[in-house]
């Protein structure tokens, strides 16, 4: 028995060793990952976003707290400037609206009034200044003068509620698209913006962008890398699209000036980062056959345009 189950123990080692020595190959990757054109090219993450002459895309915020009682645009809709986006319960601000407007009916009313007993004392006057004494002509002027300062008044704050109830409802700054819409019917808002339950922090009630058949691609340059940058005239760059082997050409368009810690594309306002970054924005042409959104993160590769034999860039 001992020499049988020392003749199986053998074998099942043999055996084990056999298969476990097999090598498995590995699967092929679903994309190749992007790799420099360039000879002498860095690299930089990158985000897409809309194309803007200057700034981001555009956040906007309300600027009266109060309920979403309207959505009034959907995702993805393109809208003229002055659009009406979501109204915002307003009930309170009608009712001050209608109390102001009462006022200038009364101040009105009132102003009538003291000028009709002005007028009346003015004719007495005219034909015998006896009748009326020098002292009730001066105070009845004087109170068409205070009644006409109450309706000046009065029409001030007519003015300015209504300017108030208008912004109730919050229109699109710009032409443009709509990107995100972060609010839904029966939400509150402030300036700060919707809280958002995932997160936990404030988000814009909405985000628009341009409409333009270009978009706008923000990348983020390492600090130790900023000293290879090309300059302006002589950059050249492409970006690659993750998970696929597409590269798109893109057009310089400006530095941001600013060397900042790099925590814009994992969005932790409170991370630790020792890395700095140097923002350079490029543009691109949409292509048709490509889904491509902003938000949406890219590799970038940047390099001096090279100079042919001819002497021509290339």
């Amino acid at each position: 028995m001992i020499f049988i189950a020392a003749i199986v123990g053998l074998l099942i080692g043999i055996v084990s060793a056999y298969i476990f020595g097999i090598e498995q190959k590995p699967l092929p990757p679903a994309f190749n990952p992007a790799s420099n054109p360039y000879a002498k090219g860095i690299y930089a993450n990158g985000i897409v976003e809309s194309y803007q002459g200057n700034g981001e895309d555009i956040n906007i915020y309300p600027e009266v707290p109060g309920i979403i009682i309207q959505i009034l645009v959907s995702e993805g809709e393109i809208i003229k400037k002055g659009t009406p986006l979501f109204r915002i319960e307003d009930s309170i601000q009608r009712a001050t609206v209608e109390q102001q407007k009462s006022q200038i009916e009364f101040a009105s009313a009132s102003l009538k009034n003291v000028q009709d007993q002005l007028d009346k004392l003015r004719k007495s006057y005219e034909l015998d200044p006896r009748s009326v004494s020098k002292n009730d002509l001066d105070n009845a002027d004087n109170a068409v003068n205070v009644a006409k300062a109450n309706l000046d008044v009065a029409q001030k704050q007519y003015e300015l509620a209504q300017t108030l109830l208008y912004k109730y409802t919050v229109r699109a700054p710009i032409d443009g698209a709509i990107l995100a819409i972060n609010v839904a019917v029966g939400s509150y808002i402030s300036a700060q913006g919707t809280y958002d339950t995932y997160t936990q922090g404030f988000n814009p009630t909405l985000v628009m962008g341009n409409s333009e058949t270009y978009s706008g691609l923000r990348c983020y340059i390492d600090e130790i890398l900023i000293a290879r940058l090309p300059q302006a005239s002589q950059m050249h760059a492409q970006m690659f699209i993750r998970g696929t082997n597409i590269s798109i050409p893109l057009e310089y368009v400006r530095v941001q000036p600013y060397v900042s810690p790099k925590i814009e594309l994992s969005d932790q306002k409170l991370e630790r980062v020792d890395v700095r970054v140097l923002p350079v924005i490029f543009r691109f042409e949409r292509p048709k056959d490509i889904n491509i959104y902003p938000g949406q993160l890219v590799d970038v590769y940047i390099a001096e345009k090279e100079t042919t034999s001819n002497g021509t860039k290339q």
